[in-house]
Parts: structure tokens; C-alpha cells; sequence
């Protein structure tokens, strides 16, 4: 019999396509024969005999000892996206910054130093700028394409880690990641991508030579605004290192938000790309709009990183921005203006939604931090959902006729 934790699939499974990983991977019934996972909402286990609880403890056997860091139900979230990721084994998290922190606790020491491209997510950038160098860790921000000035800022044997976004957040930004593993392996640190924009569905950073992958579940692997968690899928060897920091340190997934997550994986590839072929139209149509400077989505032939993006994605995400003419303001009339789309700073939704990046989710930057990372006082940044594009259309129109008001 297989242990709880073999992360294997079953051989009927091998060859399936994701489609049906994120609906059969890492089922294991119990013996009520249910048809659909089951939530194990229990903090702890009883063991058959007092060897046994000190060989579960010990770690000389498999099985379940607190749900801090062992839950049935957690664990098939788990092995669901390892499939889904082509990986050997995930580690939920409380959340996806509380992925990241894990990561960085798990590889990084005092002394250590991170390389990270400028364009990541504000609170990302928060924790790398503030919280590691109070642990004695440095970290260097570079220009996300610019593979050159990786290399010149990991010139250092205390280099570890390599961090990046692709696409990016909030300009969609594309790192070539094969050329950035390259890199990192010649200075034997860790490459680490962030894959939250593309999902599995779009994209396997794994495949391309990344070391490991961050998710902000919160987002399109939940996909409708409801759980907050996270994940970080890799090798089983190093997936072991961060189970030891989310066991000692507690920042664990609910078996309850990870069954939601469940879900959210069953419809993750038909909704990334309605996702997709949404924001591909929407993007094509802003373009045209005189009120707008640019617009920053992979998916339009003139985005410096759509070639990158064809080869390495299977599609372009649901995640735009554009700059708008007349700054802040004309940014604060169009987003009040807008009746359909949500405003709020989360992304992921089936309903879409819209956002002041420069004034909310990287709002804390400082202002030179901000204009490195090309968020302007007029970028609005949408994630488009799964609503009809005529009507989203119709929303943004309302948004360009405040403007010229």
C-alpha cells in the first residue's frame, strides 16, 4: 500500500492532460466511498498504540499527526497541483506571501543575499526590502529583463536565491526563465518564479528550468474572491525543508479553504483560458482608445515580451494595464466611473476587476521604487474576468467618458 505521503500518480494518470488532473489528481477515498473529497476539519489524530505516535512524530513512518502541517485534505490540494505543475511534491501556505516567507526562511541564512527583479508585487517587495535585511540577508533589485544586470548583481558566492514574477505584476512583464535558470545555476542559487498570472494552466515554470514555484492560491487557483492561501511546488527534497518551517512555525493551509481550492482546481484550465481570450480582446480594443499611451499585456504583437511569451506560455493571461493620459486623475474618474467591474486590489475572479496600483497595492514604494517598476500615477491595472466582453466594453466606456467630462 502506498503512504500517505507518496506523491506519486497512479498509473492511470501518467499520460492525462490538465484537464483532468485538476478534476483526478490526488484523489484517495476513505473508506466511505465518497465521490467527492472530503473536509478533515480535525486538529489532531489518534495513533494506534504509543510506537506508533512516536514513529509518526519521528518521522520513521508515514501518516497524519497534527494538522499544522499533516491534513488529509490539504495534502490531495497538494499533490493536485504538483501534478499540475509537473512537480514532485507543494506545500500549502496560509497565504501567498506566507509561501514566499516560507521559502525564504527555509534556503536563506545571515549573511545570505537574494536577487530580485524590480517589478514584483508591493508586498513582496515589503518583506524583501524590510523584513530580510533585518534577518542579516540583502537583496538586490534588478530590471526584470535585463540578464545582465542579474549576473552582475549575483557576483557574489553569498547569492542563494533568484526571485521573479512572469508576467509581472502589474505591467505584465516576461522573464525568460530558462535564460534566468541558466544564470542562477552558475552562481548555485535557487531560481524561485512566481507563476500567480499564469497558473499551470498557462504556464510550468518547472519545465523551463525554475527550482520552484510560488502561488498566491487567493487568486485564479481559488478563482472566485472566496479563500486566502498559498503554495510553493518543487522538489521533494526541497518541499521537506519547508514542512519543517511551516511545522515549526505554524503558517499552515485550513483543510477547509484547501478543499474550496479543490474546486477552483477542477475548473482551472477551462477558466484561464476564457480568461485569456477575454483579456486578448480587451486588450486589442484599448489599444485603439486616444485617451490611453499604452497598454501592457504579452498578448499584443507590440509588447516587448510577446515572442518570450508564445514560446513559454500556452496563453496570455487575464491580467492587464494601461496608462492613461492625465495621470492620477484621470485614473481615480475612469475607476469611479466603472459600474460593473469590482473595485478592489484582488485579482483571480471570474468577476473582474480594477485597481489604482500606484495608490493601493504598491502605494507603500517609495515614489523612485514605483517609476523603476513603471507603475505611473496613471496606470489602472484590470483583471479581466469571465463576464461578456461587450459588457466590459460598455464599463470601461463609461470610464473613457468621465474622462473627456
Amino acid at each position: 500500500m502506498k503512504s500517505e505521503d507518496d506523491t506519486s500518480l497512479p498509473e492511470w494518470l501518467s499520460d492525462a492532460h490538465a484537464e483532468t488532473l485538476g478534476i483526478r489528481a490526488g484523489i484517495a477515498r476513505t473508506g466511505e466511498g465518497e465521490h467527492g473529497e472530503p473536509i478533515f476539519t480535525t486538529s489532531s489524530y489518534v495513533f494506534d498504540s504509543a510506537a506508533d505516535a512516536a514513529a509518526r512524530f519521528s518521522g520513521d513512518t508515514g501518516g497524519n499527526v497534527y494538522s499544522r502541517y499533516t491534513n488529509p485534505t490539504v495534502r490531495v490540494f497538494e499533490k493536485r497541483l504538483a501534478a499540475l505543475e509537473n512537480a514532485e511534491s507543494a506545500v500549502g501556505t496560509a497565504s501567498g506571501m506566507s509561501a514566499i516567507l516560507a521559502t525564504c526562511m527555509a534556503f536563506l541564512t545571515h549573511g545570505d543575499h537574494v536577487v530580485c527583479s524590480r517589478d514584483v508585487f508591493g508586498s513582496t517587495v515589503g518583506l524583501f526590502d524590510k523584513y530580510l535585511p533585518r534577518m542579516g540577508v540583502s537583496v538586490s533589485f534588478v530590471p526584470l529583463g535585463d540578464l545582465d544586470a542579474w549576473r552582475a548583481a549575483a557576483a557574489t558566492p553569498k547569492t542563494k536565491l533568484f526571485y521573479c514574477e512572469t508576467p509581472s505584476n502589474p505591467i505584465c512583464e516576461v522573464a525568460d526563465i530558462r535564460a534566468l535558470a541558466a544564470i542562477a545555476g552558475e552562481f548555485e542559487a535557487r531560481l524561485v518564479v512566481d507563476n500567480c498570472f499564469c497558473t499551470p494552466a498557462l504556464q510550468k515554470p518547472l519545465e523551463h528550468g525554475a527550482d520552484m514555484v510560488i502561488h498566491s492560491a487567493t487568486k485564479y487557483l481559488d478563482g472566485q474572491g472566496r479563500m486566502l492561501g498559498g503554495a510553493v511546488v518543487g522538489s521533494a527534497e526541497d518541499m521537506a525543508e519547508i514542512t519543517n518551517f511551516i511545522r515549526t512555525c505554524g503558517p499552515s493551509m485550513s483543510p477547509f479553504n484547501a478543499w474550496v481550492f479543490l474546486k477552483g482546481l477542477e475548473t482551472l484550465s477551462l477558466r484561464m483560458k476564457a480568461h485569456s481570450e477575454n483579456a486578448y480582446k480587451l486588450a486589442h480594443w484599448l489599444k485603439e482608445r486616444p485617451e490611453i499611451s499604452r497598454v501592457h499585456y504579452s498578448g499584443l504583437v507590440d509588447h516587448p515580451g510577446h515572442q518570450l511569451a508564445s514560446r513559454q506560455q500556452s496563453g496570455f493571461g487575464g491580467v492587464l494595464s494601461f496608462d492613461l493620459l492625465g495621470g492620477q486623475q484621470a485614473a481615480w474618474r475612469f475607476i469611479d466611473a466603472a459600474v460593473l467591474m469590482s473595485l478592489t486590489a484582488n485579482l483571480g475572479d471570474v468577476k473582474t476587476t480594477i485597481v489604482h496600483p500606484a495608490t493601493t497595492t504598491h502605494g507603500r514604494l517609495p515614489e523612485a521604487q514605483r517609476s523603476a517598476a513603471g507603475i505611473t500615477p496613471g496606470l489602472v491595472r484590470i483583471a479581466v474576468g469571465l463576464e461578456h466582453i461587450d459588457d466590459l466594453k460598455a464599463d470601461c466606456q463609461r470610464g473613457f467618458d468621465a474622462i473627456s467630462v
